[in-house]
């Protein structure tokens, strides 16, 4: 953990963006670090949680971190949550809690309650777009006879 805390300060006094860092495990090895470089990067998907598992995926060229687990100094917000779920590994301890980040200007609360709203009436609106084509892509991966499920 304090690997992780670490990295969140350095990234932070750096400049790279907000104090989050991130390290994924495997066994005793690290194999993934990052911290929140949303500033560096011009990038708001670059949180520390995210820049971590894209790393581990890298160095150990896979997609999925069945035999890792994440050691993040900030509960993770919506986003990198996602990220963890699809990234799959087997636990995620965590330092600061997301009321920790909100007193410090994180809040992440208003994209939790946006979840629930309906599309029309969200802050940002989601609009329907159906297209045959797109349906089409779909039914070619439902058939498509190599595909890797994951």
């Amino acid at each position: 953990m304090q690997m992780a805390v670490d990295l969140s300060r350095e990234g932070m006094e750096k400049g790279d963006g907000g104090p989050f860092g991130a390290i994924v495990v495997r066994g005793d090895e690290i194999v993934g670090r990052g911290w929140n470089q949303v500033l560096s990067f011009n990038d708001p998907t670059a949180h520390a949680e995210v820049v971590a598992i894209r790393d581990a995926c890298a160095n150990l060229n896979t997609f999925q971190l069945h035999d890792c687990e994440i050691f993040t100094s900030c509960e993770p917000c919506p986003m990198c949550l996602g990220a963890i779920y699809w990234a799959r590994p087997q636990r995620v301890y965590f330092a600061n809690t997301k009321d920790d980040a909100a007193a410090i200007d994180f809040d992440d609360s208003f994209i939790y309650r946006e979840i629930q709203v309906p599309h029309a009436d969200k802050k940002i609106p989601f609009i329907a777009f159906p297209s045959a084509s797109a349906a089409a892509v779909f039914r070619d991966w439902q058939i498509k006879g190599d595909r890797t499920l994951y």
